[in-house]
């Protein structure tokens, strides 16, 4: 097993979910090369994200996955997608709707910026889908058949539970394609606000080529270390995918 001055791994992406770009920025700095991969979502838009994503680019090499989940009619998104294509980021999220891919898909043409699907979201279950008026049935089976969906639109990638990770990967059209699981925590960790959950390991196992890791690194005591205990993990021979 690798020891603790493992170098990163980009199959870690860590959810810089505080407040502002300061501390994200401070919190970066502290985690250093154990860290390679960051995402920005829609709670620090407003407290400088957008700016913190260029500076881990440009000045830090670190890849950035702008978690803004899009949704609106198709052209408001091209147009979105457009912009935001500029900052030559590398991942960007919108929901899965084929008309919400197509148009994303469409505004990041000739870019290297990947677009990236959401089916259901991991703190989601079916009473959840019960109060949205999502039509009836298992919670997995409806993110694999939006995923399906997503890929004939276009998406470069699905974001998912670790749960429906293997399910996705089997279908026709996800050769080639990415699986993000967010709803990752380390064994012992708290799940917090997500239901749908799995260890690092499992979710790599499961077919995923990406986990998300928030809290259970920023809320470390020591950050860095819980960062390279996660990498250790997806190193692990638990983390071997039978297909791979």
């Amino acid at each position: 097993m690798p020891n603790s001055q493992s170098p990163a791994d980009d199959r870690l992406i860590v959810a810089l979910d505080v407040p502002d770009a300061l501390s994200g920025l401070k919190l970066a700095e502290e985690i250093g090369d154990a860290v390679s991969f960051y995402k920005i979502g829609l709670g620090m838009l407003t407290g400088g994200g957008m700016a913190l994503a260029n500076e881990l680019k440009q000045e830090h090499g670190k890849r950035i996955f702008l978690d803004m989940k899009l949704f609106d009619i198709g052209q408001t998104v091209e147009n979105a997608v457009k912009g935001i294509a500029q900052f030559d980021l590398d991942f960007l999220t919108v929901h899965g709707d084929p008309h919400v891919v197509r148009a994303a898909k469409q505004g990041a043409s000739g870019k290297d910026l990947q677009i990236l699907a959401v089916t259901i979201l991991t703190s989601l279950e079916r009473g959840d889908l019960d109060d949205g008026l999502i039509q009836p049935g298992d919670v997995s089976e409806i993110v694999v058949e939006r995923a399906a969906r997503a890929f004939e639109a276009g998406a470069d990638g699905i974001i998912c539970s670790p749960n429906e990770a293997a399910a996705i990967r089997a279908l026709p059209n996800a050769d080639g394609r990415l699986i993000v699981t967010p709803g990752v925590r380390p064994a012992g960790a708290e799940s917090d606000d997500q239901k749908r959950i799995a260890t690092p390991a499992a979710a790599v196992a499961a077919g995923a080529d990406h986990v998300v890791v928030g809290r259970p690194i920023w809320r470390a005591e020591d950050p860095r270390a819980a960062a390279r205990s996660v990498v250790a993990e997806l190193r692990s021979p638990q983390a071997a995918h039978p297909n791979r």
